[in-house]
C-alpha cells in the first residue's frame, strides 16, 4: 500500500530578504512541510541557514519543518535544529561515523530520525538502522546547489530502498530536480515525499498551482 504523498518545498530559491513571507506563501499554497537545506561549506560547496533563522520563522507557520543537515559533524548541531522547531532531522550517511548513534540522538531529542544517501551511496547502508528511521532521502542530485538536473538512474535505488522499507513505518523522500516532468517516475519507483525547489517556485501556475500539479502527478503515478 502506497504511503500518502507529501510535498516538501525547498526554500533555496526563495527571496531571502522576505524569507518569512515566502514560507507563509508555501504553507498557503498547500505545502505539507518546509524543507530547510542546511549547508556548512565543507560537506557541500555552499553555505546556508543557521538555526536562529529557522527559529525566527517557526512561530508563524503551522506545518512541519525538516532540517536537511548537509554538514560534516551533524551531532554537534542536531540539538540546535530541534530547538529551532524542526520535527524531522535528516543527516547524511556519508557524514556520520556512527550512524546508529546519531539517529538515536535525534530520536532521544524528540524528532524523527532521517538519513540521506548521496547518489554514489548504496542503499544497503540503511540495512542495520531501518528500525530507527522515519524517513530515507534518496538524493537525485549531488547536494549543494539548487536547480540541478535530475539523475534518473537513482530510480533503481528508490525501488531498492522502498523494498527494504516494507514493514517499516518510514517514508521515502527524493530531493533534486523534482519537477512536473520527473515526479511521476520517482513516485512510480516508490517515493512518497518530494522536495521541489526551482521547479515549484518557477511553476507557470504559481506556488499553489504548482503544489497541486506535483501532488496530482505523484498520486496518479502511485496508482
Amino acid at each position: 500500500m502506497s504511503r500518502p504523498v507529501a510535498i516538501a518545498p525547498s526554500i533555496l530559491p526563495a527571496d531571502f530578504s522576505r524569507l518569512g513571507e515566502e514560507c507563509l506563501k508555501l504553507q498557503e499554497a498547500g505545502a505539507d512541510r518546509i524543507h530547510w537545506d542546511v549547508m556548512d561549506g565543507v560537506f557541500v560547496p555552499n553555505l546556508s541557514l543557521g538555526p536562529d533563522i529557522i527559529a525566527a520563522i517557526r512561530p508563524h507557520l503551522t506545518i512541519d519543518f525538516e532540517a536537511h543537515l548537509m554538514v560534516v559533524n551533524p551531532d554537534q548541531l542536531i540539538h540546535r535544529y530541534v530547538e529551532a522547531g524542526c520535527s524531522t532531522i535528516t543527516v547524511h550517511a556519508e557524514a556520520c561515523t556512527h550512524l546508529h548513534r546519531t539517529l538515536s540522538l535525534i530520536a532521544d531529542l524528540g524528532a524523527t530520525p532521517a538519513v540521506a544517501l548521496n547518489p554514489h551511496t548504496p542503499a544497503e547502508v540503511i540495512t542495520n538502522v531501518r528500525d530507527l528511521l522515519g524517513l530515507v532521502l534518496v538524493m537525485t542530485v549531488n547536494p549543494g546547489f539548487g536547480g540541478q538536473a535530475y539523475i534518473a538512474p537513482m530510480e533503481a535505488k528508490m525501488t531498492q530502498v522502498a523494498e527494504m522499507l516494507e514493514g517499516y513505518d518510514c517514508d521515502l523522500q527524493v530531493d533534486g530536480g523534482i519537477s512536473p516532468t520527473t515526479i511521476a517516475a520517482a513516485a512510480a519507483a516508490g517515493a512518497n515525499v518530494f522536495v521541489s525547489g526551482s521547479a515549484l517556485f518557477n511553476h507557470p501556475d504559481g506556488l499553489a498551482g504548482g503544489t497541486k500539479d506535483l501532488r496530482q502527478r505523484a498520486e496518479d503515478a502511485q496508482g
